[in-house]
């Protein structure tokens, strides 16, 4: 036992040796605990895709891609030591024909496509070189592919990246703009549709070396939609698959909400919606269900407001309906709550709820002790008859520490930022430009209850396209999202996108010395 003592002694002795610079450097108190406890550090590879633009040969498209400078890990952390950090997009494999892999007459013929495939697949449409410098590209037609990308080291933390499609004829013509999401394994889509007048498709991209498996269901006014196609949807390796919403089910209903999930793998996954003669748009997946939720950003100049809400539990839900307009929030008349039956999507028409104002819709529980969770969107109408135009606003979080948005242009963005709760103050940065330029900043007060909508300055010496970066400083939260309106032959196009935080860092626990195991 004695010279167990001792041994434990001389090695408690050499751990104190070995620790005692950082034992000193601790800091003591509610600092010390919360050091103890977790940290949070720069992330070090972020994955993003993007879906085809269109199907249609007239389709404009710019790819714009952006970091934001301020959070890096250090040199060549993301790829191994030495390594260098790269943000790149390049193009998803196309998913070859099935009678490719039996019938011998196509097999040479799909091996050769296969190869061509994967020397396009090998080359980035857009790559970031530095943070704080967006970068560009342009792609025509419809043969722009989806695409996929990686990014790793100072480049990883905050990568955002957006495709911008102008259809400018067709039935379908408007403004297309989705920022290119994470992939994930869960989704939801409010304000999806399998009626004649629509044509929606939802979008699955695979960025990994395995192929991933989807199932899709939809809901309606009245509960589950019958389908029969919806499960088991194969996404190949490094591919994407769009699948046309109305060939799963023999019913046409006219407002759903459509959920996502994977059996094995994980998919981005983007809503593509077209209305004969009323536009088109991309919806993006809503927030994931809570209790309340926030919709921001809608057009002072909206004449048309429908949100769609869905309870995904087991029980009913009853929200209030509320507006936060520039001055102060109000319920709308006639409006100012909402039942929604558990597994039913609920519509309501909001009109011009604005009013001339712009403004963000909070969805918040009747009974505060019973806070049923639910997802929900907005489509927002701008204009009348033929030159009317729509955009989507799904239910997203608060921007917390930091979110950028990328494809700015010398006119027609705006960003609305909306303070549900406490009032706020909230730094906005306009990046150097794609072209050249210099980075900029200024802060706001947002007052609690409010939407802010605020028309960004371009950059000193701005030239092509700039990223605006959003970071809480103070207050409560705030949710944000940017409007870009590019007019085209008296139609006000334009399209919505939100900013959740980016995600740009990651919680660790932190270490700590514990010499308590030593004791006999």
């Amino acid at each position: 036992m004695k010279s167990t003592h001792l041994s434990l002694i001389a090695g408690t002795v050499a751990l104190a040796a070995i620790t005692g610079f950082a034992s000193l450097n601790v800091p003591e108190g509610p600092a010390a605990e919360e050091t103890a406890t977790a940290s949070a550090l720069p992330v070090e590879r972020s994955s993003l895709v993007c879906p085809a633009p269109s199907t249609s040969d007239l389709a404009e498209t710019s790819y714009t891609s952006f970091t934001p400078p301020g959070q890096e890990t250090g040199k060549g952390q993301g790829g191994g030591q030495g390594a260098k950090d790269t943000a790149e997009l390049k193009p998803a494999l196309p998913v070859l024909d099935d009678e490719a892999e039996t019938d011998p007459k196509k097999v040479k013929k799909a091996e050769e496509a296969a190869k061509k495939a994967q020397a396009k697949a090998d080359k980035p449409v857009l790559a970031v070189k530095e943070p704080g410098k967006p970068v560009l590209a342009d792609a025509n037609g419809s043969d722009a592919p989806a695409l996929v990308g990686t990014a790793t080291g100072t480049l990883a933390p905050g990568w955002a990246a957006q495709q911008t499609t102008t259809v400018t004829a067709g039935g379908a013509r408007g403004l297309l703009g989705v920022s290119c999401t994470a992939p994930d394994t869960d989704f939801w889509f409010p304000g999806a549709s399998t009626a004649r007048s629509r044509q929606d498709y939802l979008h699955l991209t695979n960025p990994d070396s395995g192929a991933a498996v989807a199932d899709i269901q939809l809901f309606g006014a009245k509960g589950a939609v019958t389908s029969e196609v919806g499960d088991g949807i194969t996404v190949p390796a490094r591919s994407s698959v769009a699948l046309l919403l109305s060939t799963l089910t023999d019913e046409s209903v006219n407002d759903l909400t459509a959920h996502v999930t994977t059996r094995s793998g994980r998919v981005g996954a983007v809503l593509l919606t077209a209305d004969d003669g009323s536009g088109t748009d991309w919806l993006t997946a809503a927030a994931d269900p809570s209790g309340t939720l926030v919709m921001p950003g809608i057009p002072a100049d909206a004449t048309s407001v429908q949100l769609v809400a869905f309870a995904p539990g087991e029980s009913d839900a009853d929200v209030k309906v509320q507006l936060m307009g520039k001055n102060t929030t109000f319920a709308p008349a006639g409006n100012d709550t909402l039942h929604i039956k558990s597994g039913m999507t609920a519509t309501v028409d909001l009109k011009d709820i604005t009013r001339g104002e712009p403004g963000s819709l909070r969805l918040t529980p009747v009974e505060k002790n019973r806070a049923t969770p639910i997802v929900a969107a907005l489509q927002v109408v701008r204009g009348t008859g033929a030159k009317q135009e729509y955009a989507y606003i799904p239910a997203t979080g608060p921007v917390d520490a930091r979110a950028s948005v990328t494809d700015n242009r010398a006119k027609g963005s705006t960003l609305s930022l909306a303070a549900p709760g406490a009032t706020a103050k909230v730094k906005v940065t306009t990046s150097a430009g794609s072209g050249g330029g210099e980075a900029a900043a200024e802060t706001y007060t947002v007052k609690a209850g409010t939407t802010m909508a605020v028309t960004p300055k371009p950059p000193a010496g701005f030239k092509g396209t700039y990223a605006l970066t959003v970071e809480t400083v103070s207050g409560g939260p705030v949710h944000a999202s940017r409007a870009l309106v590019l007019p085209e032959d008296g139609v006000q196009m334009f399209t919505v996108q939100t900013l959740p935080d980016d995600g740009g860092t990651v919680v660790v626990p932190s270490a700590r010395q514990d010499l308590s195991v030593l004791d006999d």
